[in-house]
């Protein structure tokens, strides 16, 4: 089993906290784990490309080969279309739908919105409306790990403890809101 996965985003969104919720709970199920990130020329607003390879045996390189990669988790809709290269034909793409406005001359959301209609396998989230039902704005990224889980080797349950782990050292609030957004993206993935 491999899984090679691109995360994408904009600096401030938590890219790097979704690999890393990703990777942990890969490795407690005893998966070996790869990762390289890339950060953008700015701590907020820059671009920001994680790759996280996930298998059960070894793992020659930290990067994801073009063509390879088997889902880009976006934060962001334009970022995700930004990495289409690194998809496989048979990827998904699991996106946020909210643009974050970085720069001046942002395409129109439609066309965007139409591009990532014709991949194959694509999911359009409401991440922040969902993040709000959970009691937390800010919890985003929680959402998208939640989206992006149903294509994941790791197990929900799993992903779930990972991110009380997280935040075991903040209120106990942040833990019920995180794993609460979580729950939320899941069910809209699954569609239930």
């Amino acid at each position: 089993m491999k899984k090679d996965i691109i995360l994408a985003g904009v600096g401030g969104q938590g890219v790097l906290a979704v690999a890393a919720i990703i990777a942990q709970g890969a490795a407690r199920e005893g998966l070996r784990v790869r990762q390289s990130e890339v950060h953008g020329m700015a701590q907020r607003g820059g671009a920001v490309l994680a790759h996280l390879r996930i298998a059960d045996a070894p793992i020659a390189s930290d990067l994801v080969p073009q063509g390879g990669a088997d889902i880009i988790i976006s934060m962001e809709p334009l970022e995700s279309l930004r990495y289409l290269a690194w998809l496989s034909p048979d990827g998904a793409v699991v996106t946020a739908c909210e643009v974050f406005l970085n720069i001046g001359n942002y395409p129109d959301i439609r066309v965007i919105t139409e591009a990532i209609a014709q991949i194959p396998h694509h999911r359009m989230v409401q991440a922040a409306e969902l993040a709000k039902q959970a009691g937390l704005a800010r919890a985003v990224n929680m959402v998208m790990v939640g989206a992006a889980s149903p294509y994941l080797p790791v197990s929900a349950e799993t992903l779930e403890q990972v991110i009380g782990d997280m935040f075991a050292s903040k209120d106990a609030s942040l833990i019920t809101a995180n794993r609460k957004a979580f729950a939320l993206g899941r069910r809209d993935s699954l569609g239930l």
